[in-house]
């Protein structure tokens, strides 16, 4: 990703050379996206049929939390702001309880309708189920920059880095198949060149560090601590397995699946031809053996033929990414467990950000410095998100998660779920700085895991509720036209790929 970027933001005007090693393995956890992710597309000038097809790509409108609240009960966190009446959000006239039906997603949020529905959210010829979002496929409007976009992707990240690297090699970037066996400095302690097992020296100005967890550049050459988020999010492990499916069954779900589990949380994600799922877990409170066992009798009861592939994760963020002349970019840089799709919303957050404090030659201190400020935002900003799905949650069935309840947690997190309890979030209540959840996905989680208030603002109490119904009203009768304009998800997929 951060050589195609790269390459599309510069042209011929940098070098890049990328050294991959064929004998270190991927994680391929990172399968699933938030909805910004369609902005590094199109600054690669890729339409969705130039790409999807080829990464067994499908779309995720929402993650489907189930069992987080209570065994059988299951709730949409989607990508679509709520609409706004009198000034108040759908989700505080809904707690206001007048007459509407159904939960809080499936009241407030057309996304419900067509989750359940298994629908695309796009027409067969291409446009976008959101007509105030229309425009030519993969492209962005001036609508689309003032409104959330209604979904992101899943796809094969395997799949997905094989095609970055013939779009990258195209426009000219140097991919070198080789092992790195030493890293040379300088003696200021910058980074001259890497050493390679058949290629010799290669030599550079800009080190980017996407070794993984094994931060070979940022932590292990140049010592930059890494610091653990393992005190408030302990989930350290994971086991995963590629599921085939039938190609005849053509009913693929637009959203990803978190399951809540006795220690940790399984992840179903539908991709064109399979399912990629795991079991997210803390090895506190389950053993490796236990939990690929767990994930086999969920996800795939009698194909003990699959190979599960088990994850060791650090989980946290290296304290500073840009040291020196090197730049961490993805699990060398920050890592949280993959409950909110998070990972490739970090490598393209720090991609976009590396390209505006782009140095002409040495870094300048203060641009490094604002670089860093911005990155670990965004990271500690997750962190405090994700720890608050746990903090919220009423399940309290098995030792995990009565412990998720009793677990240390940042103050301030610990005021703002306070606060949620009796009313909901605006913008000024929530994690403070950019991390890419705005309010109405804090509210979502609080109500879907039952810590959320019971009652609305007082004000909207007062205020006739006329208008409100009206547009609960009107969501109701759009969501039963846009389910029925609307084909399936694997329908439309079949015709992206030219399969229909």
């Amino acid at each position: 990703m951060t050589a195609s970027y790269l390459a599309a933001a510069f042209g011929p005007e940098a070098s890049i050379t990328l050294v991959e090693s064929d004998r270190v393995g991927t994680i391929g956890v990172g399968e699933a996206t938030f909805s910004t992710v369609r902005h590094f597309f199109e600054y690669l000038g890729l339409e969705e049929q130039d790409w999807m097809p080829q990464c067994a790509a499908s779309y995720k409108l929402a993650i489907r939390f189930q069992d987080w609240r209570a065994p059988g009960h299951h709730f949409y966190h989607p990508f679509e702001r709520p609409q706004v009446v009198q000034g108040f959000s759908l989700l505080d006239w809904w707690l206001r309880g007048e007459g509407v039906p159904g939960a809080f997603d499936e009241s407030c949020f057309l996304s419900w309708s067509i989750c359940e529905a298994k629908r695309s959210p796009r027409q067969l010829d291409g446009s976008l189920f959101v007509s105030n979002l229309d425009g030519p496929l993969g492209r962005s409007t001036l609508a689309e920059q003032r409104d959330q976009f209604p979904y992101a992707y899943h796809f094969d990240a395997d799949l997905l880095a094989r095609f970055l690297c013939g779009y990258s090699t195209a426009r000219g970037v140097r991919h070198i198949v080789d092992d790195v066996t030493e890293v040379g400095q300088d003696t200021r302690g910058w980074i001259t060149h890497v050493r390679t097992s058949e290629h010799g020296h290669l030599t550079g100005d800009l080190f980017v560090d996407c070794t993984g967890f094994n931060g070979l550049l940022i932590n292990r050459t140049l010592g930059e601590p890494f610091q653990s988020f393992a005190d408030v999010l302990p989930n350290n492990r994971a086991v995963a397995l590629r599921v085939p499916r039938d190609p005849e069954i053509r009913d693929v779900a637009p959203y990803t699946t978190a399951t809540a589990m006795p220690a940790g949380w399984i992840w179903t994600i539908p991709l064109d031809q399979r399912d990629g799922t795991g079991y997210v877990y803390s090895d506190q409170f389950c053993s490796p053996d236990e939990a690929e066992r767990t994930l086999r009798e969920f996800a795939t009861p009698g194909r003990d033929d699959l190979p599960a592939n088990h994850l060791t994760m650090r989980i946290g963020r290296t304290e500073r990414p840009w040291v020196k002349n090197c730049v961490a970019i993805g699990l060398a840089s920050a890592f949280v467990e993959p409950l909110e799709s998070t990972g490739i919303f970090f490598i393209q957050h720090a991609i976009e950000e590396l390209v505006k404090h782009f140095p002409a030659r040495e870094p300048d201190p203060s641009v490094v410095t604002g670089y860093n400020r911005r990155v670990a935002h965004v990271v500690d900003g997750v962190k405090e998100f994700l720890v608050m799905h746990y903090r919220a949650a009423t399940r309290d069935d098995t030792p995990y998660w009565k412990e998720a309840k009793a677990r240390p947690a940042p103050e301030a997190l610990i005021e703002r779920i306070n606060r949620g309890a009796r009313t909901l979030f605006d913008e000024s209540d929530i994690y403070p700085h950019y991390h890419g959840f705005e309010s109405y996905s804090w509210n979502s989680m609080l109500l879907g895991l039952g810590g959320g208030p019971a009652a609305p603002r007082p004000a909207v109490s007062m205020m006739n509720g006329d208008r409100a119904h009206t547009a609960f009203t009107d969501l109701r009768a759009e969501a039963r036209r846009t389910v029925e304009a609307l084909p399936g998800c694997g329908e439309y997929l079949d015709r992206l790929g030219g399969r229909l």
